[in-house]
């Protein structure tokens, strides 16, 4: 893990992998840094160039003050631009889903396809979740937000494991960046944005998913033209983290697919 200089000052990445398949992408969740990817990164890294990147203020990240969702996506391009990479898969889990949907508004060339992990278009309790992700990052340590927050993130197979690598990566955001994050998931309606999107696009959720429930992704199936929807049984918000196997064969059936139709 590092960082690297680019037009939109420094931004966090991990990077595994080479070749000449086309790069994939990968964008953590408004709790996370890159590090919740390193399955991603272990796994797709023997084909491809894999990179899993921190938004500013988050991991490795500079912080911006006033970023939002806008400022967000336009790092990650410029950390992209900084990488020589013109165009990847891009991979988003929550808030990263909200970011590639945004990525892909500011420069859709860029995106060669979108998987889309737990995430939406616009959350019904948006409001509701930003005003008490605000005051209880307000309100206790980080560590404290992580700790009664942990519970609510992942679903019934999660390991013992899991949980405490939650909590302390969670710990370890700067609250300040944390509400940055939480404004720019939380209060986005992109359904206009997401009815847009013109590339090959893949839905994954996991059924347990209290945060942003299966609805939500049968809701982007809908505005999404084109797109797939694949549900990960015994997994809440964070597939990619709690059934890594299952959310990879997903990934890679999919670009597979896509790959070769190119």
């Amino acid at each position: 893990m590092g960082s690297i200089s680019t037009k939109r000052g420094q931004i966090g990445v991990s990077e595994a992998g080479g070749g000449d398949a086309l790069p994939i992408i990968f964008l953590h969740g408004v709790g996370s840094d890159k590090s919740v990817w390193w399955s991603q990164l272990d796994h797709y890294g023997a084909n491809r160039r894999a990179i899993a990147l921190d938004y500013p203020g988050y991991g490795e990240s500079e912080l911006v003050e006033g970023a939002t969702r806008d400022d967000f996506a336009a790092s990650i391009l410029a950390a992209m631009d900084a990488l020589g990479i013109d165009r990847a898969h891009v991979c988003g889990l929550s808030l990263g889903g909200v970011i590639a949907i945004a990525m892909h508004a500011a420069a859709p060339s860029r995106c060669a396809s979108m998987i889309i992990a737990d995430s939406f278009a616009v959350h019904p309790d948006g409001q509701g979740i930003y005003d008490r992700s605000v005051a209880a990052s307000q309100a206790m340590t980080m560590r404290e937000l992580a700790e009664a927050r942990s519970g609510l993130l992942l679903g019934s197979a999660a390991s013992d494991e899991l949980r405490l690598e939650v909590v302390e990566t969670m710990a370890a955001i700067d609250p300040w960046a944390y509400r940055v994050g939480a404004e720019a998931v939380w209060l986005a309606d992109q359904r206009d944005r997401a009815s847009a999107i013109s590339v090959p696009t893949l839905i994954i959720v996991g059924d347990e998913d209290g945060i942003t429930p299966p609805s939500l992704s049968e809701e982007l199936e809908q505005l999404i033209p084109g797109s797939r929807l694949e549900v990960i049984a015994a997994s809440g918000h964070l597939a990619n983290a709690e059934q890594p196997e299952r959310f990879n064969d997903l990934v890679d059936r999919f670009l597979a697919e896509i790959e070769t139709d190119t």
